[in-house]
């Protein structure tokens, strides 16, 4: 089920019988994607936003739990209620426009999250290009985001779990978020629980804040230009000529 990246509209949240969602779940249920006319055709189809982290105090502010933050921020600026409990997970139900979405924080700790988004992809019967994970990257440079539509888990171990869960399939799009590597020869594992520097919090932040237009930009058009142009910015935004 998970792999098929273009399921047909009717098996998308109510495949057994065509009955309309519940409105407690959503209140809402339109998506907009680009089709070859260069308009905008109206789909069922709402997005699952998972934020990867560890829960617990003493984890907060840690780079490694840079996708708990951008859950917090998204939820602040779209105005959504983390208040319920589901599958493992801190949820909450809302909408970017018109479009739906659930934010997620699996509270099963990072290397098991996949124990969270596998149950909600399949209750809310959502297509695998609609499952939009969110992690730090010490790939990137600290602060420096990317959005792809796919890719591999990077030796990140909670994306590896989710990948397990979804039937081994890699096709979900990803939102990196950069931490930078480890000084000198320093433990890796001490880097990721390590909170930020002073200069380094203030890169984060407004990483944070320009990742939600890119979240919001990436639910409402899908990987369009916008996103081209998003990734390129960060790619160079701390190059000076």
């Amino acid at each position: 089920m998970f792999c098929s990246s273009s399921p047909p509209i009717t098996s998308l949240l109510y495949p057994k019988a065509q009955k309309k969602p519940n409105s407690k779940r959503f209140s809402s249920l339109r998506a907009s994607l680009p089709v070859s006319d260069n308009k905008l055709k109206v789909e069922y189809t709402p997005w699952l936003i998972v934020g990867l982290g560890n829960p617990g105090f003493k984890y907060y502010g840690t780079r490694h739990n840079i996708g708990f933050e951008m859950i917090d921020h998204i939820a602040r600026a779209t105005e959504i209620s983390m208040n319920t409990i589901q599958s493992k997970a801190l949820v909450g139900i809302g909408s970017v426009g018109e479009v739906p979405i659930l934010l997620v924080k699996p509270q099963a700790y990072m290397n098991f999250s996949g124990e969270s988004v596998g149950p909600l992809a399949a209750y809310y019967q959502i297509p695998l290009r609609h499952i939009l994970m969110i992690y730090d990257d010490m790939g990137l440079p600290n602060g420096v985001l990317r959005l792809q539509p796919k890719g591999g888990h990077s030796q990140h171990n909670g994306l590896k779990n989710v990948t397990e869960h979804l039937n081994g399939c890699r096709g979900y799009p990803r939102l990196s978020i950069g931490i930078g590597n480890p000084p000198g020869n320093m433990d890796m594992k001490a880097f990721l629980l390590q909170k930020f520097s002073p200069l380094e919090r203030k890169q984060i932040d407004a990483g944070l804040e320009q990742g939600v237009e890119g979240v919001k930009t990436l639910v409402e058009e899908g990987f369009s230009d916008s996103i081209s142009r998003f990734n390129l910015g960060q790619k160079y935004k701390f190059h000076t000529v």
